[in-house]
């Protein structure tokens, strides 16, 4: 035995089991949209009709708004919605009939250039609150172009705007388009420029194409300018759009958006009229306080020379009783140091005769050293006399040297025949080696 909750859910599974991810195509009916973002329609044709739910967040990827009546293609899965039994079709995306392949086009490239991220808002230029000039790309004969400048007229009569036209439709426009925005960027700095309005007016995909260029796009991106894009009518969506750094709804809602700081200005300038002439009065009068101060502070001449004299006679009388002290001062600190110089006058006749001792006990001891010294040196020489060679010469010994003048010690340094030179106590002898004698 099943449930009806089993049975419901075993036919679910059967169905998105046995039929793939499919195209079906059909008309729009019974459509209504949720306050959560969710679409709930009926697609259906000639001899039959399934229900269909759309998600919101496929809902809001669509380039189009879906009307009652509309021919569509929908790519769909096939369940059923277990809680009442309804066979119905969840829908992946939505495309009008007709342009199929323009419109996949239209997503490939959008997907493509969403997952490099061209689309982020981290990447978007905020639009300048009060532009000084304003540029247009667009076509010169477009009636875009006149409700554009209709609009920027009323809303900042003031600032200039200068149209760089372009083809919008046709085999010429996307060479156009970006000719015209490098002309716009080219004139910024000599105009002026803050801003550019990409605008055209409505149309079918195919009027339309030439905004969903991958080129376009990436020079949006690139521009030094910011750029509003107003192209077609409100349901119309674009490349060109979400490559923007704001998209309006029409050209019309371009002007309004790229004056918004403008207009409110406008608006807010009595008010600003009011505070100004406020803030001058209160001004005036915090100036008007400070004069009164300052001229309560003034005074006659004669008595700011009265109060300087008074002050100088002050003065005066403070530094003679400062010079009175002083004087004083100094005249302790000598009498001071005249005492202190009388006490510590040498007594010359008992420093005399103290040095005289002294003089004469240094004399003493020097004659004693001397005579200590002059003994001891007698004797080292004496000692020394007995060392020398010419009083071992004069006991009878001699000194051989070689004809190098070196001293001989052994008979076996001297060859036979060699000169050997003799010194005795009194000359020398030059005599020859003729044999030897070992000790």
């Amino acid at each position: 035995m099943l449930s009806v909750s089993a049975l419901n859910r075993l036919a679910r599974e059967a169905l998105e089991t046995a039929l793939p991810l499919l195209w079906v195509g059909g008309e729009i009916s019974n459509l209504t949209r949720a306050a959560s973002g969710h679409l709930y329609f009926t697609l259906k044709d000639a001899n039959a009709q399934v229900r269909c739910a759309m998600w919101r967040n496929k809902a809001q990827l669509l380039a189009f708004r879906p009307q009652n009546g509309m021919r569509v293609e929908a790519r769909a899965l096939v369940t059923l919605y277990e809680a009442r039994g309804d066979y119905q079709l969840n829908i992946e995306s939505l495309r009008p009939a007709g342009i199929g392949s323009l419109f996949e086009a239209f997503n490939r490239l959008k997907e493509k250039l969403a997952a490099e991220g061209l689309f982020d808002a981290a990447g978007r230029r905020p639009l300048p609150r009060l532009p000084r000039a304003i540029g247009v790309v667009t076509s010169a004969q477009a009636a875009a172009l006149r409700d554009v400048i209709i609009t920027l007229r009323r809303r900042a009569p003031h600032v200039p705007i200068i149209v760089f036209p372009t083809p919008v439709q046709g085999p010429d426009a996307g060479p156009g388009l970006l000719a015209a925005l490098d002309a716009a960027a080219a004139h910024a700095a000599q105009a002026s420029i803050d801003v550019v309005l990409l605008v055209r007016g409505g149309g079918s995909i195919e009027d339309l194409w030439a905004f969903n260029d991958e080129t376009l796009a990436r020079a949006l991106r690139a521009s030094r300018l910011p750029v509003v894009c107003g192209v077609g009518h409100e349901t119309d969506v674009t490349i060109a759009d979400f490559a923007a750094d704001l998209r309006a709804p029409t050209p019309t809602g371009a002007a309004e958006l790229v004056t918004e700081g403008w207009h409110a200005m406008r608006s807010t300038l009595p008010g600003l009229d009011v505070q100004l002439q406020r803030a001058m009065i209160r001004r005036l009068e915090a100036l008007g306080q400070r004069l009164d101060r300052a001229a309560l502070q003034l005074k006659h001449p004669r008595a700011r020379i009265a109060d300087e004299a008074k002050s100088l006679q002050g003065l005066g009388q403070r530094l003679s009783d400062a010079m009175r002290r002083r004087l004083a001062f100094d005249r302790l600190h000598a009498a001071h140091v005249g005492a202190r110089l009388r006490a510590a006058v040498p007594r010359l006749a008992q420093d005399q005769r103290t040095m005289d001792a002294l003089a004469h006990r240094l004399r003493r001891s020097l004659q004693h050293l001397l005579t200590h010294q002059r003994q001891r040196t007698e004797a080292l020489a004496a000692s020394l006399q007995h060392l020398a060679p010419e009083a071992v010469l004069e006991r009878g010994y001699a000194i051989a040297r070689d004809t190098q003048g070196r001293v001989l010690r052994h008979a076996a340094e001297v060859p036979d025949g060699a000169t050997v030179s003799v010194q005795l106590a009194h000359g020398s002898l030059a005599t020859r080696v003729t044999g030897h004698q070992d000790d």
